[in-house]
């Protein structure tokens, strides 16, 4: 048979799709953009009508409707996440799922060997004159999950799906069934940048040279910081994830790739999230290039480029340098994702800098994000040993290589005024010193 009759053949409605699902069956969403709500909801309907029991939903970063988390499925649904998101931030948090803590490029060892699964459901584009359907919006784990063998992939065909060049495609004949879609693809609407993310983009954009191959995450200091960068040359790009902001930045001409040592002159991810108009930007652009995750953030190989610079957040940094940037206290309210990933890649590149940046207040000016210690069950996200450049609006404070004492010092003149006399208190009873 030619692709268009396998295709043909294994062409069902969503509902007779999810029929391979079993009570007990370890099932893996498609990450984020590439969530097919239509296929999660017949198979909701599906376990209910057939009373299916324990079936066990593995997911990151929930975008979708996540119709298992409406209440009274629970005898029909275990549900664990890899990287909290809003949807399933409350569900877990109420004891309902459970969380996962693991390095995004760890993802694929996981959903393959560790906790494999025997159904994926994914949405993908249209196949090509060859019969390959790309995995769009999201590779990450999914070109690994879906060539794994025992692991039913379960395609929801969507025109709105982007075909993104790389290594990011699969053929139609690994296909266990296929449903048509035309549902909108989930998109991350652009943030609001305010006058602190204005200030922390231009201290990161002072940090930041010509020919820098830069990792940056999603928000409005990723974005700050591109606007600042328009002046630079020859910047390259190796990052997990690319958002609106650096669609703008590569029209300005300065994103070219030419310095970097692997992956020349192409921009290489491995998931994104954004606007319809960064969904068509990057729609069979050959400078886009898509890898899967144990690839793209295998700190090995991100260190293979020169000069690597990764922006990365955080939700609190105590006076050692310790960075929390996935819980507030106990409660997990993301996750790891690729920060440890990418600030031991750009520690262990040639010429590399790590930047872990946030605003130095939260609650409205009421708290302090850089704090004597931890709250209390807060996950340490990046070590002391590992943390490099600390950003906020107030200033830059380089931590590698400085003693405890003038790591506190530094952040102390980076922290929010009307927190610094309290802080000071805090090093002269740590220190035996004035500040």
């Amino acid at each position: 048979m030619n692709w268009r009759e396998i295709y043909a053949s294994k062409l069902k409605t969503p509902q007779e799709a999810v029929k391979i699902i079993h009570s007990g069956d370890t099932v893996l969403i498609g990450h984020a953009a590439a969530e097919p709500d239509g296929l999660v909801n017949a198979m909701v309907d599906y376990a209910v009508e057939q009373d299916l029991r324990d079936i066990h939903i593995v997911q990151q970063h929930d975008m979708g409707a996540c119709k298992f988390f409406e209440p009274g499925l629970e005898k029909h649904f275990k549900y664990s996440s890899l990287f909290i998101g809003a949807r399933s931030r409350n569900y877990v948090a109420e004891g309902k799922g459970d969380f996962v803590p693991v390095f995004f490029n760890r993802i694929p060892d996981y959903v393959t060997n560790m906790d494999p699964a025997q159904v994926f459901l994914v949405t993908l584009s249209e196949p090509d004159e060859h019969g390959y359907c790309s995995y769009g919006l999201s590779c990450d784990f999914a070109k690994e999950a879906g060539e794994r063998p025992g692991t039913k992939v379960i395609g929801a065909v969507n025109p709105n799906m982007p075909r993104v060049m790389g290594d990011n495609f699969i053929h139609v004949s690994n296909l266990e069934a296929i449903v048509e879609s035309d549902e909108p693809i989930h998109e991350h609407s652009r943030p609001v940048i305010g006058e602190v993310e204005e200030k922390i983009g231009a201290n990161i954009a002072e940090l930041v040279q010509d020919g820098d191959c830069l990792q940056l995450g999603i928000g409005a200091i990723p974005d700050a910081v591109l606007k600042f960068l328009g002046n630079k040359k020859d910047l390259g790009i190796h990052s997990e994830m690319i958002s609106d902001g650096l669609m703008d930045l590569y029209e300005t001409g300065a994103i070219t790739g030419k310095r970097k040592n692997i992956d020349k002159g192409r921009m290489v991810i491995t998931f994104m999230m954004g606007t319809k108009e960064l969904y068509d930007f990057v729609n069979d652009n050959p400078a886009i290039c898509m890898k899967p995750v144990s690839y793209v953030n295998d700190p090995f190989i991100i260190s293979r480029n020169d000069n690597v610079v990764s922006i990365n957040s955080a939700l609190q940094t105590d006076l050692m340098g310790q960075v929390c940037a996935e819980t507030i206290g106990l409660k997990q309210y993301s996750a790891v994702g690729g920060q440890m990933d990418f600030v031991r890649g750009a520690s262990a590149s040639k010429g590399g800098r790590s930047i872990i940046a946030f605003g130095a207040t939260t609650k409205g000016g009421t708290i302090s994000k850089i704090v004597p210690f931890l709250t209390q069950g807060a996950a340490v996200t990046t070590s002391r040993n590992d943390v490099d450049y600390i950003v906020t609006e107030y200033g830059v404070a380089h931590l590698k290589g400085k003693s405890l004492r003038a790591r506190a010092r530094a952040l102390i003149n980076i922290a929010a005024p009307a927190f610094r006399d309290d802080l000071s208190v805090e090093f002269e009873k740590r220190f035996g010193e004035a500040l």
